[in-house]
């Protein structure tokens, strides 16, 4: 057997602290003001004794601890903790020697064993048991005999919720969303340990305050006020979610000081892990990009962070549209990749990929927005001087599936150069009953 008694520092959160053991042993336990593992069994698993307790004290680790020690028995554990906590070094021999002011059960008693010239556990295992039995209760001595080996410990031992809703009382009334985020701050470290344990990554969440008020000004409100947090991908990184909610609860006003926080999660999936690449290109320093968009969709709204996202389309320039890039589904699966944006108010960027779905290899990286009219001279396209056609036609006729369209598109396109323009992409209408001649356009640019 082999027993880790821990205490977490004063300000952490024991349950937090709790489940986040559960990574390493399914036995778990809350006893008096430490947490105890029983870790035996995960030994072989974790590479030896010395690599579990590198994963579970690991420097970095969100989670401080005060102090920890490990034992044969869980009430050994405690008590070399106790010890070690008071500053004491640990006996030669164990569980003789340890003292009985670290044993729990022999608390009450303490007073009279030292008066009687017993203060360790060897001195007590030498009275007569049924003595000590009549004097001090069948408790100290089964107490004794666990931290001896010779009878087993049972305790209640921790279990994950199946599904993360924790509540907590604010320590003083929040006016303002930092206030919340103090509190928030120990339901994430919550948040993180369970998805840890239970092999998770959360795709939304919930944050739910409490207001304190029924009344404001004469006006009735709610009970509780909540605010959504979205990811494009699983994740188990608290960062990432703490500053995507403090982005928008400092876009939030609070309707009247809050007493309570709740957080939820609505959606999770089962956690893929990390990369463990040795690639350089796959270990990428700095902030991700599917985070850096989250984020920045949320500090300047969803409308002003967008992607554009190919649509099965012949129209050139139909083929794209603009969409939010928290709402593009191919963000959302591909790891948040936004392709690239809006950028001019004339002329838009021009994704490669439209060009291969529909096997033309010659179209312009840049297309404007709206075709622009050209002079025509002599039967020729004019723009900044006469343009000389350098390939046949390829013809287009679209649109006729489309009701929003008045007429289908009927054009023939060419690459043309200009002297002074260069290489340019423009296209010719076909001739209508009430035309002599047919009209020319400029719709992208080459660079």
């Amino acid at each position: 057997m082999y027993w880790i008694a821990l205490q977490a520092s004063p300000d952490e959160d024991r349950t937090a602290w709790g489940w986040r053991a559960l990574q390493f042993t399914p036995r778990v336990a809350f006893v008096d003001e430490a947490i105890l593992l029983e870790a035996g069994a995960s030994e072989r698993l974790f590479g030896g004794r010395r690599r579990l307790l590198r994963s579970l004290l690991k420097e970095g680790c969100a989670l401080r601890f005060e102090a920890w020690a490990a034992g044969p028995t869980a009430l050994v554990a405690l008590s070399l903790l106790r010890m070690k906590r008071s500053g004491a070094q640990p006996p030669a021999a164990i569980p003789d020697d340890l003292p009985l002011a670290t044993l729990t059960a022999a608390a009450p008693h303490l007073a009279t064993l030292e008066r009687i010239g017993c203060s360790s556990f060897g001195q007590l295992r030498a009275l007569p048991r049924a003595g000590v039995s009549r004097r001090f209760g069948a408790e100290l001595l089964q107490a004794l005999d666990s931290a001896c080996g010779q009878r087993p410990e049972r305790y209640p031992w921790l279990t994950l919720p199946p599904e993360f809703d924790q509540k907590l009382e604010l320590p003083a009334l929040a006016t303002s969303a930092q206030d919340l985020l103090f509190t928030g701050q120990h339901l994430l470290t919550r948040l993180q340990s369970w998805l840890q344990g239970r092999n998770l990554g959360v795709l939304a969440l919930e944050l739910e305050w409490t207001l304190d008020l029924r009344r404001l000004d004469g006006k009735p409100l709610p009970p509780n006020e909540r605010l959504e947090l979205r990811t494009a991908q699983p994740t188990q990184e608290i960062r990432h979610l703490r500053r995507l909610a403090s982005e928008q609860l400092a876009r939030t006003t609070l309707a009247a000081p809050a007493n309570a926080l709740r957080l939820r999660t609505l959606e999770t999936v089962p956690w893929g892990g990390v990369t463990t690449s040795l690639l350089p290109e796959e270990n990428k320093p700095g902030e991700k990009l599917h985070q850096l968009v989250e984020r920045l969709s949320v500090r300047l709204g969803e409308q002003n962070v967008s992607v554009l996202l190919a649509q099965e389309d012949h129209r050139p320039e139909c083929m794209q549209r603009s969409v939010p890039a928290r709402s593009n589904p191919r963000h959302s699966r591909a790891g948040g990749n936004p392709g690239l944006a809006q950028s001019a108010p004339v002329a838009r960027s021009w994704i490669p990929a439209c060009a291969g779905m529909t096997g033309e290899a010659l179209f312009p990286p840049w297309i404007l927005r709206q075709p622009l009219k050209l002079q025509v001279k002599g039967d020729k396209p004019w723009y900044q001087g006469p343009l000389q056609l350098l390939t046949r036609a390829r013809r287009l006729e679209a649109a006729w599936w489309d009701p929003e369209t008045r007429e289908p598109v009927l054009r023939d396109y060419f690459i043309a150069r200009s002297v002074s323009a260069g290489l340019l992409w423009v296209f010719r209408e076909r001739l209508a009953a009430d035309q002599d001649r047919p009209q020319w356009f400029l719709h992208g640019l080459y660079a």
